[in-house]
């Protein structure tokens, strides 16, 4: 355990090096450095071991990536962007199911799937990584509208394809009947429910908030509304039944956890710049208090202990949001390793071609959706006007993560494809980290004198 411990911390350093130094995205050198540990020391250190083992574990440690993905959103960007999110991670995936339905039989012709199999099979390479994409721009100066885009569709795309992939695939692959009827009703519950359900546990934890000053504590609480909000999700069958409806209905717990983040992120937010504002005008009464010829000592020591507390609760709320984002670091070194111990070169052997087929249709279906996505958004003043470059961003964004294992291990055991879907969901995780990318950094690093402009001119249309 402890040397588990030490491989963790040496490897974390050294990725976390190699992006200040030579610019290399954190889960780019993670996962690297992970395989090049794995395979030096024969396998030590063991954190899983197989992939059953491996999908608890992205459950038990995916809250916290969300946690701190959501912190990146705030009600105003979703407010603005709305709409242009709505199509990047819910329209977009559904029409790429669609295109996936149509070119099944082209590209797994030989292994006659149906159509539940091929939902689930697609389903689970859209499923998108937020972690990364955030890393990768971390490195550069993009506008603002780009970064929303790009992050808020990755971490919504996640649960568009998880409603698919258990609501429509799972049941469809169970015997259930697919109607355009159930879809929509299916749909509209699980989104409902999951937004209201997170909302009501972000408020929860704000009331959790007011009874404490420890930093401390409102970091476990952050934690325990995340949390809460993810499993009442997962579990929401629980309370139904506690009331005698006898269902089995449950929500998304990516949506919960998301929204109730974002909703202590607002409030949190709200209360840092109403500190800053409290800040400017106690100052500025110090500075006329102390101008007065008869200068009071009290009146001058309260405002000192004022602008005092103040500035502790502003920076015990900013402190909160790196705390998350340490912890989210270390869950993602975590995944990385765990992922690297999993990986049977044998098997993606077998199923090279399968993979590299994939790979590349998911590819094309997704740089079509968002040129679909441009053509749209230069018709109308309501979404975010896409350029050539953001295009190109915005589909090589597209990097899959370990919630396309979790839902793989959702697939019953006796299913006849389950060897081939293993070895192309694996194959697919690890072509799109290493290329995607790599065209990414490509991409930003050629224009970044004009993304620097584009940011600096949204700046001034801003003021």
């Amino acid at each position: 355990m402890v040397v588990t411990l030490l491989v963790i911390c040496i490897i974390l350093f050294v990725a976390l090096q190699l992006e200040e130094r030579f610019k290399i995205p954190t889960p780019l050198g993670l996962i690297g450095l992970s395989f090049i540990t794995h395979y030096l020391f024969s396998g030590i250190p063991v954190i899983t071991g197989d992939t059953e083992h491996f999908a608890a574990l992205v459950l038990l440690l995916l809250p916290i990536l969300l946690i701190t993905d959501a912190f990146e959103l705030s009600v105003a960007d979703l407010k603005k962007h709305g709409l242009s999110l709505i199509y990047l991670a819910v329209v977009a995936v559904s029409l790429s199911v669609g295109l996936a339905l149509l070119s099944a039989d082209t590209l797994f012709g030989q292994y006659h799937l149906s159509f539940a199999a091929v939902i689930l099979l697609f389903a689970m390479v859209l499923a998108t990584d937020p972690v990364s994409v955030v890393s990768i721009f971390s490195n550069f100066e993009l506008p603002h509208r780009l970064k929303i885009l790009a992050e808020g569709e990755s971490l919504f795309n996640d649960a568009t394809a998880l409603i698919v992939f258990v609501f429509v695939g799972l049941y469809a692959l169970e015997g259930g009947e697919i109607t355009v009827g159930y879809v929509t009703q299916i749909s509209l519950i699980v989104i409902l429910g999951s937004t209201i359900l997170g909302v009501f546990m972000g408020y929860l934890g704000l009331l959790l908030m007011k009874t404490t000053s420890n930093r401390i504590a409102e970091l476990l609480i952050v934690i325990m509304v995340g949390y809460g909000a993810f499993e009442s999700a997962e579990f929401f069958y629980v309370f139904l039944n506690m009331f005698g409806a006898h269902s089995h209905l449950h929500l998304s717990g990516i949506l919960a956890c998301i929204f109730a983040t974002i909703t202590l992120h607002h409030v949190m937010s709200k209360a840092v710049a109403a500190d800053d504002e409290k800040l400017r005008q106690e100052e500025a009464e110090l500075k006329r208090e102390s101008g007065k010829e008869n200068t009071s000592v009290h009146v001058i020591g309260f405002l000192f202990d004022s602008i005092k507390a103040t500035v502790e609760e502003r920076d015990r709320h900013l402190r909160t949001k790196e705390d998350v984002q340490l912890l989210a670091i270390v869950a993602n070194t975590i995944l990385f390793i765990a992922m690297a111990e999993i990986i049977n070169l044998d098997l993606l052997m077998k199923y090279s071609t399968e993979i590299i087929v994939m790979f590349l249709a998911t590819t094309v279906i997704r740089a079509l959706m968002m040129a679909k996505f441009a053509i749209i958004t230069n018709k109308t003043t309501k979404m975010t006007n896409i350029n050539f470059r953001w295009w190109g961003v915005l589909t090589f964004a597209g990097i899959k993560g370990g919630l396309s294992i979790v839902m793989l291990m959702m697939i019953p055991a006796e299913f006849e494809h389950l060897e081939m879907f293993t070895a192309v969901v694996v194959g697919v995780i690890m072509l799109s980290t290493f290329v995607y990318s790599a065209i990414l950094l490509a991409i930003i690093g050629r224009n970044a004198e004009i993304f620097r402009q584009e940011k600096e001119k949204e700046a001034q249309e801003t003021c």
